[in-house]
């Protein structure tokens, strides 16, 4: 009887822990992802920016296009010279 006694006793006051716990909890910090849509749809009421005054990208100078095989091979062929430059600096 004394057992069930002191386990009711530990049940009571887990619950009563928890719910008072429960009731100090502070507010819910507001979800960043809504302010970030605030601010947006602030931006976009605001004065738009004229289409005219746009710095339009300058061209990027054409490269011929390298293959797959030849990007990949220059990649290696980097990590192979850092590699080296590694194990000759520390050996």
């Amino acid at each position: 009887m004394g057992r069930f006694l002191a386990g009711l006793g530990v049940a009571v006051g887990f619950t009563w822990f928890f719910r008072r716990r429960r009731k100090q909890a502070p507010p819910p910090a507001p979800d960043p992802a809504e302010e970030l849509k605030q601010k947006l749809a602030e931006q976009r009421t605001a004065e738009p920016e004229p289409e005219a005054a746009a710095v339009p990208d300058a061209p990027e100078p054409e490269q011929p296009e390298a293959s797959l095989d030849e990007r990949r091979d220059e990649v290696h062929r980097k990590a192979r010279e850092s590699i080296d430059r590694m194990r000759g600096d520390a050996g």
